[in-house]
């Protein structure tokens, strides 16, 4: 029998602990913005894409390659520094896109380029955008930090049929249902409380279910790579793409709605 002074701490508090300082750091990160942010931001990007190779199986060259061609992009990014997030950014993750894609022959490779560099860029761009950067970022982060709370515990709590068996095992659609009831129920309260408008509340549902088909993807890679997670950077949760693959799809879908759409609704005449 294991002392008290050795015995492992249950995996549920290693998540919590984990998560809580995540969430810390990723809120001093998001209320100093700037060059701060992009540090933070860009330094989980280059994770992310580190793991992006080892699931898709490619060699030490091409790994190296790859970070290499993400710099760039996301080295144009930087606030003050560089151009900042925009449509030069744009313009260079397509082009390090075909440049990986031609060089490699690999499309799995090249397409962890767009996979980590358009979440890195929405996020920036909404964190730069005047008056309401700070609060669409902090909804943006914590609705999908609330899908998986919510997601966790009603699938422990309820259970029943599951989601996906093939893909995920162990999600199930109380836990889909419940991660999009607790993120709503967040981005009420932001409505209510720090004036989070309207539309980004009606679509909160919506970015839930992107969430979690976010997760299912990065589940079907694990499970096509054979591999129970992308990376052991964080105890209780794997890497950094187990941490972030939910939001993968939500930040380009949030930038859509607060920083793409209503410009596009004000050049209408």
């Amino acid at each position: 029998m294991s002392s008290p002074s050795t015995k492992k701490p249950p995996e549920l508090v290693t998540r919590i602990v984990t998560a809580a300082a995540l969430i810390a750091v990723a809120l001093v990160a998001i209320l100093l913005g700037g060059i701060v942010f992009w540090v933070v931001v860009v330094a989980l990007g280059m994770l992310m894409m580190a793991e992006w190779v080892d699931l898709v199986g490619a060699r030490a060259q091409p790994k190296r390659l790859a970070l290499y061609a993400l710099v760039v992009p996301l080295a144009i990014m930087a606030p003050l520094l560089g151009a900042g997030p925009g449509f030069l950014a744009l313009g260079l993750i397509g082009g390090a896109f075909f440049f990986v894609g031609a060089t490699t022959r690999s499309g799995w490779l090249a397409g962890g380029i767009v996979y980590v560099a358009v979440p890195v860029l929405a996020l920036l761009l909404i964190r730069q955008q005047k008056d309401i950067g700070l609060l669409y970022t902090i909804w943006t982060l914590a609705l999908v930090w609330m899908c998986d709370i919510g997601a966790y515990f009603a699938g422990r709590l309820i259970g029943g049929p599951k989601l996906a068996p093939v893909v995920s095992p162990n999600k199930t659609w109380a836990g889909l249902f419940g991660g999009m009831v607790a993120a709503t129920l967040f981005a009420v309260a932001l409505h209510y409380w720090a004036g989070l408008g309207k539309a980004a509340v009606l679509a909160t549902p919506l970015l839930a279910v992107l969430a979690q088909c976010g997760d299912l993807f990065e589940s079907w890679l694990k499970r096509r790579a054979g591999m129970k997670d992308s990376g052991t950077l964080f105890p209780g949760h794997g890497g950094a793409l187990d941490r972030l693959d939910g939001l993968v799809p939500v930040a380009p879908a949030a930038a859509l709605l607060v920083v793409v759409l209503p410009k596009l609704y004000a050049l209408l005449p």
